[in-house]
């Protein structure tokens, strides 16, 4: 399976190995940088950042 899982991508074993570490590591690394942020967030923070944002319509472009 691993083989097939990186001729898939045309690349060597050792290559697909080393990419799917370095992946799993950020991965890691963002949910504990996420993790030590939410420990810093406050509701009062938060409704300080939107009252800031204007009470506008958006542009064509931004519209959903």
């Amino acid at each position: 399976m691993l083989q097939k899982a990186a001729g898939e991508d045309s690349i060597p074993i050792e290559q697909f190995i080393a990419t799917a570490v370095a992946e799993k590591l950020a991965a890691l690394t963002t949910e504990a940088y996420l993790q030590e942020r939410s420990q810093r967030a406050s509701e009062e923070k938060f409704r300080a950042a939107l009252s800031a944002v204007p009470d506008v319509v958006p542009e064509g472009f931004d519209q959903i």
